[in-house]
C-alpha cells in the first residue's frame, strides 16, 4: 500500500507560478508510475503529467512547455513544476502512484487546491 501526501497549492495571479510536492511512501516505489491529475469543478478528473521511475515524461497538450514533472527517488518525493499559470488551471490536482504489480497497485493523494486569479 502506497501514501500520497500533496502540498504546495494556494493562490496565484494568472502568469504566475507554484510547485507541488508529492511525499510517497510504501512499498515498490522505486518502479512507480507517477502521476499529477486535476479535477476543476463539474469536471472530470483528467491526466496533468507523468513520470516513469527511469524520468521519462508525458504531458498533456494544455500543460505541455508550462508544466514539468520531475521525481526524487532518493526522497521519494514528485514534483510539479507550474509556470505561466491561467485561470483554467484552476482545479484540485491529485499526486497518483500506479505500481505494475498484477493487479496494479493504485493510489491518490487528498488533494491540493490551486486557483489561478485573473
Amino acid at each position: 500500500q502506497v501514501q500520497l501526501v500533496e502540498s504546495g497549492g494556494g493562490l496565484v495571479q494568472t502568469g504566475g507560478s507554484l510547485r507541488l510536492s508529492c511525499v510517497a511512501s510504501g512499498s515498490f516505489l522505486a518502479i512507480a508510475v507517477m502521476g499529477w491529475y486535476r479535477q476543476a469543478p463539474g469536471k472530470q478528473r483528467e491526466l496533468v503529467a507523468t513520470i516513469i521511475s527511469g524520468g521519462s515524461t508525458n504531458y498533456a497538450d494544455s500543460v505541455k512547455g508550462r508544466f514539468t514533472i520531475s521525481r526524487d527517488n532518493a526522497k521519494n518525493t514528485v514534483y510539479l513544476q507550474m509556470n505561466s499559470l491561467k485561470p483554467e488551471d484552476t482545479a484540485v490536482y491529485y499526486c497518483n502512484s500506479n505500481i505494475p504489480t498484477r493487479p496494479p497497485l493504485v493510489s491518490w493523494g487528498q488533494g491540493t487546491q490551486v486557483t489561478v486569479s485573473s
